[in-house]
This record gives structure tokens, sequence and C-alpha cells, in this order.
């Protein structure tokens, strides 16, 4: 494991390989601890950003469900339908045994 570098928020990139089972080298370390680095500054400058009045989304885009009415309809006739079934035994569906 590298040596120990802590940035300015305290995220110490080489514990952090360390705990991911990652070999960094010195090199790598200092690299992915500046980029890092710059990722944080970057989300901090996005929470000074006044959001208010900005109502919470979890889409980019407004989504609406579309519903349709609850209502009990006529199902299909019992023989047309055994009519159309694969294999029938005693006026049912016949399936594969799938349990041994």
């Amino acid at each position: 494991m590298s040596t120990q570098q802590n940035g300015p928020d305290g995220i110490d990139v080489g514990y952090v390989a360390h705990l991911a089972r990652m070999v960094l080298t010195e090199e790598e370390t200092s690299r992915f601890q500046s980029q890092l680095e710059d990722v944080v500054g970057y989300v901090k400058k996005i929470n000074e950003v006044d959001l208010g009045d900005i109502e919470p989304t979890a889409h980019a885009v407004r989504i609406q469900n579309v519903f349709r009415d609850d209502a009990v309809c006529e199902g299909l006739d019992h023989d047309t339908v055994m009519a159309n079934a694969p294999q029938v035994i005693q006026e049912q569906f016949q399936v594969p045994k799938i349990v041994e």
C-alpha cells in the first residue's frame, strides 16, 4: 500500500484503493487524488446553487402514468380456450412436469 495522502476533504485514495484490493503506484495515487479532489470541488460548486424554488424530480421529463378504469368485462369461453390449448387433461391445461 502506498503512503497515506489525504486531500482537503479527508479522502485518502491510497486507503480506498487498499479497501478495493487495488495496487496503485505512487504516481497513480497522486493523479487519482488530484482527480478526486477536482470532482469533490465540482460537487461543492453545485451545492452552492440555490435550488429552493425547484421541485425535486426523479426524471428530467415529467412522466405521468396512464391508467384505465378497472372495469369488469366478460372473459373467454372455457371451451374456446381449451380448443387452443396444446394439451388438455381433465378439462385443464396440461403442462410439462418441471419438478422431479
